[in-house]
């Protein structure tokens, strides 16, 4: 009996995979297939890897290119914590760079105005709220500048981009981005628990200074710039409350 050594070269996680890839894992969670399901379809695909068979022992027959070899269904479970990133949300925006021909915006939002930045969080916010995917399909039109008929993968493609971005903010904006929990002594967004709209309008305060001749600037700003000025601004707004209270 013949020993052979193959190699599995998969990507290492969500900012690896290409448009293609990408497709292929939202087509699979929109299928619902379980997480083991998806890695091990994802693993058989991306190394180009198609199971012709099942032995008599109950191991796998696969082949790759003109390669046919066997793989027990435990060899083939130890391979798949190399794709445990695919179970949780990406870490760092991506999307899908083309829907239906329409070109997306930048994953990390750079070089976006901070009104589309607002129009997508305030769409995503109703979305969290209500599950009303029409607010989806509203947000996957501002994001590709198209209204257009969402397949449910691609739904969820906008959604995991836009969930992926938020967490992103959060990391790098701490100060303005908070939890609830930690804003119940009142934030730079004015309570603990604002709405939607009165969390953009108190944004726009914050940078206009209430200036309101400002406010087409202020909407024109490089969201990353704005997020940067209105983090500064809530560490200060943090730093003073916690002097005031020392007192």
């Amino acid at each position: 009996m013949q020993t052979i050594s193959i190699n599995f070269l998969v990507p290492q996680g969500w900012h690896e995979l290409s448009d293609k890839q990408l497709r292929y894992v939202y087509q699979l969670i929109a299928a619902e297939h379980s997480t083991d399901e998806i890695k091990t379809l994802c693993l058989l695909r991306w190394s180009g890897t198609k199971v012709i068979g099942r032995q008599d022992t109950g191991a796998y027959l696969l082949k790759r290119g003109k390669l046919l070899f066997a793989v027990t269904p435990l060899t083939l479970a130890e391979l798949l914590p190399h794709l445990d990133w695919l179970a949780s949300m990406p870490p760092v925006p991506v999307r899908l760079s083309k829907i239906n021909r329409q070109h997306a915006l930048p994953a990390d939002f750079s070089e976006v105005p901070f009104e589309t930045f607002i129009i997508c969080d305030n769409l995503y916010q109703g979305y969290l709220q209500t599950q009303n995917e029409d607010l989806l399909d509203q947000l996957g039109a501002t994001l590709y500048g198209k209204s257009m008929a969402f397949k449910p993968y691609e739904r969820i493609s906008i959604f995991y981009w836009f969930a992926a971005l938020k967490n992103t903010f959060s990391r790098k904006f701490s100060d303005f981005f908070q939890p609830i929990s930690a804003a119940t002594g009142g934030n730079l967004l004015g309570s603990a628990a604002p709405s939607v709209e009165d969390a953009m309008n108190a944004q726009i305060r914050a940078l206009t200074k209430g200036d309101v001749t400002k406010e087409a600037e202020v909407l024109a700003l490089d969201t990353w710039r704005a997020l940067t000025e209105l983090n500064a601004q809530a560490r200060e707004y943090k730093e003073l409350n916690t002097k005031m209270q020392s007192k």
